[in-house]
This record gives C-alpha cells, structure tokens and sequence, in this order.
C-alpha cells in the first residue's frame, strides 16, 4: 500500500533505486535504458559526476535564500552564460522552478508588458491545437491538449486557438512545403484580424511541437512568417522551448534553425537536466525596459524562484554540454537515430511517419499506411507499447490523442545527450520489438 497519489491510481511502478549514464536502475536490479530522458530532461544521463560536484559544493556554501532577500552567485552565473547564447534580443532571465511555471510567467510577462505601455486591452492570446504548454491553469489554457483540458474547461481562461504546423496529417497531396507554411501561418493572421489586432497579447507556440503530437518540426519558413506577422500587429511571439529547448533538436535553441528570436521563451527540462527542478524565462530587452521605466517590478513570483542548488545544477549541466561539445554528438546521434528508425520500421505496416530533429524524434502509429487511418483509441496501443517497452528494460515517451486529442497513437524518443552509436542501436532494436509485441497484442 503507497500513500503516494500516483499518477495512475492502482498502478505498481517499479521504484528506482539508482542511475549511471543511459541507465536507471530498479530495486530488483532491473535495468532500463532511458530512450525518454524522462520527459526530455535527462541530457546528460544519470549520476554525471561534473553536476554532482557542482551540487555538493553548493550545498556546503548555500542551499537556499528568498529571492525578495538575496541573490546568489549560482543564480547570476547561470543567467550571464544563458544570455550569451541566447537569441537576439532576448536581454535577461526569470528563473523558475519547471516549465509549467515558466509558461504561466510569460502569459504573465506579456499582459503586464502592455499594461506598463498604456495599452491595458490587450488581453487575446492565440495558440495552436494539439500543443502542451504545461499544467497550471493558465498554461493548460494556452495548450491545445484537449485530453488535459476537458475537464477543467470552465475554470480555464479564454484562449483561441489555430491548426499546428503538421505535415504528415495537414499538408495537402500536391502542395509544396513552402505553400502549406504560406497557408498554415495565414490562419495566425487570419485570427488577429478576427480578434481585433488592437485586442491582441501573444502567439505561444512550441519550436518543435513535443509531447502532444510527437516531435513535429515546422515546414520551409513557417515560423519567419509567423514573425513577420506578430510584428505586423504589435503581438508578442512566445516560443515554448521547455521540451525541444537547451541542445535537444541539435541547436541551443531549436529557434536557430528557423533563423528567428522570439520576444519571450520559455525553457526548463534540459536546463538542469533532471538533477535539480528549474525553469526559465528569458525575455526580451523591450520588455524588460518597459518594467524597468515603469512600475520597477514584475508583478509575480514563487517561494523557489532562483534557487541556489537549482541555479547550480543548471549552470553545471549547460557548462558540462559546452566543455564536452556534446551538441556536435547531439546532431551526430540525431542522424544515426534516424538511419536506424527509418531502417527497422520505414516499412512497418504500422508506422506512418518518422520525424523530428537531433535526438527528439516522434514515431506516428497507423492502423493503415495509406489511408494514415489511426487505430481504435478503445486499444491504448500506445499504454501497450510502453509496457512491452518496459519489459524489455526500455523507457520511451509514448502518448494517445496525437491527431486531435482523441485519435492517434505515438512514441517520443529523447535520448541523453551522451548516447553513442551502440546505445542508439539498443534503443531502436528494443523499440521494434515492442512496438511489434504491442500490435501483435492489440490483433488478438
């Protein structure tokens, strides 16, 4: 009997005891490779001995101090190496304790931005359906994961909502990629002029769209003409990188390869890498110039926010990826996943599609190739494929609801940052394997 409301009630998860690099281990002495990262925050694997030390001298300095009190040294180090690599524009950092609170601080970010500028009616924020942008309220407003959001509609506050960028289920047969972004981003435009530009807060979008739809990566110049549209009508364009962010797709910042900055990003999971919770803001120097010449503060905060053995375990982990260039190994492992997904089920009856970027990467399951008709959502195919997974000693991401919240079935992939080319070949063989154990069970 656990006290512990676990996520699923009367479920009986393995309890992890210990982890080294690729592996987590459970009481039995059970191994499993961590394919997931978790939730795509494991970057650097488990028990990294660079973090580990880092954490233990902080802890002997500080463990804690309030923020309204004190900075830390931790704290401003971490967010001096974050702004030397960020996006242009983007001048300082709002450190948090997770994405979800990174999430409902960029709402927060952008709604007072306008108050400080005398433009109080601005209030619209428009996102895009089938998205994740966390579980606080406000973040589950903005997300387009209807599974997450139906019950809990009526204390939400209003959002509107647009089609993703999702080629393997939108683009039309014929059209090119650059003329479905053409069409995709219309409907963004489309909405402000319904809303009234004049009404209008923010755009929130993920780079790379993660747990909801599986690693979808924008097509041709979709997100320079998103750009080009928030700036047209004065909307704040916020990129929820809390998954896709800090090296995961191959890049810092999954927005370089789309050659745009945003006015707010959000960041979290690969910041601390799992060995302590934190998040982040980092925003731009309009908006902070506008708190600074106004009220003087951001009106906002946590008991956590800036914590020192926090702050610690990111700057570790962001210098241990920069030392040991494991961003090179990130697009090189990225290539090699890829190779081998597509060589042991491109041709799967009932894999759809294979997608993604650098070591995050979606497989998109089909009852029928041609047709892309899903399977029956009744099956849990994908609560199958996990458990077949486990049993093999493997932990991948896999969620149902791909297509509309409802329909659809996929596997994330988001392998620590250190794989080599042995462990991506693990990963896949065992992969294979329960995804064909779970078809198989799902056909009797």
């Amino acid at each position: 009997m656990t006290r512990l409301l676990q996520r699923v009630i009367r479920s009986n998860p393995p309890v992890a005891v210990g982890g080294r690099g690729m592996e987590i281990f459970d009481a039995s002495g059970k191994a499993y490779i961590d394919a997931s990262g978790g939730a795509a925050v494991s970057c650097l694997g488990h028990g990294h001995p660079a973090v580990l030390s880092a954490l233990h001298a902080q802890l002997d300095k500080l463990a804690y101090a309030h923020t309204a009190f004190f900075t830390s040294e931790a704290a401003e180090e971490l967010a001096e190496l974050l702004i030397e690599d960020a996006p242009a524009g983007l001048s300082h950092v709002y450190l948090v304790s997770g994405g979800s609170e990174a999430v409902e601080a960029a709402l927060k970010m952008a709604r007072q931005y306008f108050v400080e500028k005398g433009e109080p009616q601005r209030r619209h924020i428009i996102a895009r359906r089938q998205s994740y942008h966390g579980n606080t309220l406000g973040a589950l407003a903005a997300g387009g994961n209807e599974w997450r959001r139906e019950q809990f509609r009526p204390l939400l506050i209003e959002t509107h909502h647009i089609d993703p960028c999702y080629a393997y289920r939108l683009q039309q047969a014929g059209e090119s990629d650059e003329a479905y972004a053409e069409r995709a981003a219309r409907q963004l435009e489309d909405k402000i002029l319904e809303l009234g530009p004049d009404q209008m807060l923010a755009f929130v979008a993920e780079t790379v769209v993660g747990a909801t739809a599986g690693a979808v990566p924008p097509v041709a110049d979709y997100f320079k003409r998103i750009r080009e549209i928030c700036d047209r009508y004065g909307v704040l364009l916020v990129l929820d990188e809390v998954m896709c962010g800090m090296g995961r797709t191959g890049t810092l910042h999954a927005c370089e390869q789309e050659g745009v900055a945003p006015d707010l990003m959000t960041i979290a999971k690969g910041l601390g890498g799992g060995y302590q919770p934190i998040g982040a803001v980092l925003l731009s120097g309009k908006i902070f110039e506008a708190f600074e010449q106004g009220s003087g503060f951001f009106q906002h905060g946590h008991t956590y926010m800036g914590h020192p053995m926090a702050a610690a375990a990111g700057l570790a982990v962001q210098q241990t990826i920069r030392r040991e260039g494991l961003l090179a190994n990130v697009v090189a492992m990225g290539e090699e996943l890829e190779h081998r997904l597509t060589e042991r089920l491109g041709n799967h009856h009932h894999v759809g599609d294979i997608r993604g970027r650098g070591l995050f990467r979606g497989i998109e399951l089909v009852a029928d190739r041609t047709t892309k008709a899903p399977f029956d959502p009744a099956v849990k195919l994908n609560g199958i494929i996990k458990r077949e997974a486990m049993a093999r000693g493997l932990m991948v991401y896999p969620m149902g609801g791909t297509i509309d919240g409802r329909l659809g079935d996929h596997v994330l992939l988001a392998p620590p940052f250190i794989a080599d080319r042995e462990d991506i070949g693990r990963i896949v063989e065992r992969l294979g394997d329960a995804i064909d154990a779970a078809i198989a069970a799902v056909a009797q």
